[in-house]
């Protein structure tokens, strides 16, 4: 009896493994099936696959057109820019070139120079030693133009670098025009750089004094000089 429920335990278990087997081999068979791709499927992937393989390598090549162009804008907009700086520079060039050659009217701070003719002393050989002379404006025309001047009139009338100075007895004739003592020397610029250049120790306004010549400087907020020329083309 022992040995027949043995054997009957034994058949029951290898019933049940057999069982199983069967049922993981109709599992696998039947996953198998569901996977499987039929020929045009096999074909369609594929064909997808190309055109996305193509589709990436044309925006690699689009990316890389786009940098190019990138680049050659960048170039252009660069040189554009420089242009536009070389141009600006050329304006600004021009402008102050027509205002130092007096055909553009001017307005801007600065200072007034006056010199005046000292008081004779009676005894003195020479009195043209106490009179203001065409040397004693350029010196301090062209102190002014080196501090940086922008414009210079005297006694209203603008100068250039080509105008003369020339002194005619007791009064100065400047590029035609006579002018009397005392005379006002007006220029634009920054007013505390000019008004110091001609204060220096032992400068220009020592230099003045020491010649007899009386000698005011006053800074200015603003000053408005005309134009050289007239509308009509001829000096004013």
């Amino acid at each position: 009896m022992r040995v027949k429920g043995s054997y009957a335990i034994f058949s029951f278990v290898l019933f049940v493994l057999g069982f199983l087997i069967i049922l993981s081999f109709q599992f696998v068979n039947e996953t198998g099936n569901s996977v499987h791709l039929s020929d045009s499927q096999w074909a369609a992937e594929e064909e997808l696959r190309e055109e996305i393989l193509e589709e990436q390598q044309l925006n690699r090549e689009l990316t890389e057109n786009l940098r190019e162009v990138q680049g050659q804008i960048k170039l252009i907009e660069d040189e554009i820019s420089n242009q536009e700086r070389i141009f600006f520079n050329i304006v600004e060039d021009i402008d102050r070139l027509r205002m130092v050659t007096g055909q553009v009217g001017v307005k801007g701070e600065g200072i007034n120079v006056t010199l005046a003719d000292a008081d004779y002393v009676h005894g003195e050989e020479n009195p043209n030693n106490y009179i203001v002379h065409e040397q004693h404006i350029q010196l301090v025309v062209d102190e002014l133009l080196v501090a940086g001047a922008e414009a210079v009139a005297i006694n209203g009338q603008r100068i250039n670098h080509q105008s003369y100075i020339q002194c005619i007895g007791p009064v100065i004739e400047i590029d035609g025009e006579i002018s009397f003592a005392p005379f006002e020397i007006t220029a634009i610029g920054e007013k505390d750089t000019l008004d110091e250049s001609l204060n220096l120790m032992g400068g220009v306004k020592d230099q003045l004094v020491n010649e007899n010549v009386q000698v005011r400087i006053q800074k200015q907020n603003e000053i408005v000089l005309s134009p050289r020329f007239s509308e009509s083309g001829e000096e004013s």
